[in-house]
């Protein structure tokens, strides 16, 4: 069995790693023909940028390739030796904290170097040290309480429950929901200040186009995102009274109100459709999946990586197997999200005037440096949002006669003032 797992995860890695080389040659060549949606000099950096992502992303998936041979071979059976760890509940949540512990060390590396190298020679992060250091700490101190309840819940369950997946799945999706409701109104504000939209015509015309979709809200909040990062973006999120729109600082800059209530329009498609409903959905399905197939491995596997079958192994091995059974989900789930997206854009300039989002969408691709182009095997499994031009499609504007226009009435100059 366990040679089975091992031929799958080798088989998932290299899939992972050819659909990369595909993308970065693909931008390779891209990157150095006639810009789109933006100038030539930004065209040229976004790609640059976009292929540096890629590789580096490459060099983390051979890691974790590594990792995975490692922890199924010898670091199980490592880590249960030196924790010394048996089937009770406490020791599986020791042992599971020690699992997540050397990920989170091997890991790092990774984000350190995307956060202060690429972000920063890219002009995204504007993370200071001390920033990180305390969103760290933050981050750690709420997975140890919050983490560490569902683990002792979670193997709690493995040990004296029956069934255990089942009810294993059905404690996760409750958990997943629960965030759904808090984070907007508890978690978010502990890494970020939210400002109520000043009184005047925005929000009056925001008001205006949420009561007209009967979305009643905690309000709309201006997100303090430049702290950290240039991009700009919006979000609406929640469930029931904790739902809330919220508007990155950085968007408010550089959109104009006509612009931001079309980006608004298109958030209150996704509301209006059920698209939150719908996310979580599938969520539910791939959770219940996961757990069926992961939660019931033969005992023959662990036989085979010379460990007992306690609580800890088996749900660190669910944690280790969870990237390759969702990477066969992630084609229809990246899917199912371009059609909800294609749906909110209609929705959107409906609400906020067609031109005024493919204005938005346009900004949007300049200030964010976004390559407006990707390999079809690689917008096939991982674009969520279809690629820019495919939406500007949609929408009915001709990419290429906007660029002509755009250049025509010198915006990339205006763009490249700032």
């Amino acid at each position: 069995m366990l040679e089975i797992i091992m031929v799958l995860f080798t088989i998932y890695t290299f899939l992972k790693l050819y659909i990369s080389v595909m993308q970065i040659g693909y931008i390779s060549q891209e990157k150095n023909g006639e810009a789109v949606l933006m100038s030539q000099e930004k065209y040229l950096i976004a790609g640059t940028y976009a292929i540096k992502k890629e590789r580096l992303g490459m060099i983390s998936t051979l890691v974790d390739y590594a990792m995975f041979v490692w922890w199924v071979t010898v670091g199980f059976a490592w880590l249960t030796n030196v924790l010394e760890t048996d089937n009770s509940v406490i020791e599986a949540v020791v042992f599971l904290f020690g699992f997540i512990a050397v990920g989170f060390v091997i890991g790092l590396p990774f984000e350190l170097y995307q956060t202060f190298k690429l972000d920063k020679e890219y002009g995204f992060t504007k993370t200071t040290s001390k920033l990180y250091v305390v969103d760290q700490i933050k981050s750690t101190v709420m997975f140890l309480i919050f983490g560490g309840a569902i683990f002792y819940a979670l193997a709690w369950i493995v040990v004296n429950v029956g069934s255990w997946w089942l009810w294993g799945f059905a404690l996760l999706f409750s958990v997943a929901v629960l965030i759904n409701v808090i984070y907007p109104t508890i978690i978010a504000p502990i890494f970020n200040k939210f400002t109520p939209l000043e009184e005047g015509e925005l929000k009056t015309d925001i008001e205006s186009m949420m009561n007209g979709v009967g979305l009643k809200s905690d309000g709309v909040f201006v997100l303090d995102a430049s702290k950290r990062d240039s991009r700009l973006n919006a979000y609406f999120g929640g469930l029931g009274k904790s739902k809330r729109v919220v508007l990155f600082d950085t968007l408010m800059e550089k959109l104009s109100n006509k612009e931001l209530l079309a980006v608004l329009g298109h958030e209150l498609g996704h509301f209006s459709h059920g698209d939150i409903w719908k996310n979580i959905g599938m969520m539910g399905v791939l959770l219940f999946s996961s757990f069926f197939i992961l939660g019931n491995l033969p005992d023959t596997l662990f036989t085979e990586m010379s460990v007992a079958k306690t609580a800890g192994v088996e749900i660190a091995m669910m944690m280790l197997l969870l990237p390759l059974l969702s990477f066969v989900f992630t084609p229809i789930l990246s899917a199912v999200s371009r059609h909800n997206e294609y749906a909110a854009d209609e929705f959107g300039s409906e609400l906020g005037g067609k031109e005024n989002l493919v204005s938005a969408l346009m900004k949007l691709v300049e200030e964010n440096k976004a390559f407006p182009k990707s390999h079809p095997l690689f917008a096939f499994f991982y674009y969520t949002h279809p690629p820019v031009l495919e939406r500007l499609k949609e929408l009915g504007y001709d990419a290429h006669a906007v660029n002509e226009g755009l250049k025509k009435e010198g915006i990339f100059t205006f763009f490249d003032d700032k």
